[in-house]
């Protein structure tokens, strides 16, 4: 199953990203839960296959607020999934960060309503 090869705890983030940052030491993680820093290590296809399929979409893990969106003109197109895919693939500032993974949930992105969920969450389940 494609699930099986992302640990099911694991926090994708940018290590220079203060937001990314400020959220992770928030969460207060337990000490299982392993990091990958999108821009040192590359985000591979079948990762982000299963980050997929947790999340439903490769929209939903697409940053519209990556500075390359604007200054590629993406925001005058019209992505279809194939095109975020490639995106994220081609670029690590495309991916939404932090992904959250844990167990078979997925919190994306570092509004407090997703932050505390995914606080909530594993605290609920350490």
């Amino acid at each position: 199953m494609i699930l099986s090869i992302i640990t099911m705890k694991k926090v994708y983030h940018l290590k220079t990203c203060n937001t990314c940052a400020r959220i992770i030491k928030s969460l207060e993680l337990p000490n299982d839960v392993m990091f990958q820093d999108i821009k040192e290590e590359e985000i591979t296809v079948k990762q982000l296959e299963a980050l997929k399929l947790l999340a439903g979409s490769y929209e939903a893990l697409f940053s519209r607020r990556a500075k390359l969106y604007k200054e590629m003109g993406l925001k005058d197109q019209n992505l279809t999934e194939a095109d975020y895919k490639h995106y994220i693939l081609d670029h690590y500032t495309f991916l939404k960060r932090p992904v959250i993974v844990y167990n078979d949930k997925i919190f994306i992105g570092n509004s407090s309503k997703t932050v505390e969920a995914a606080k909530a969450f594993i605290h609920a389940h350490e």
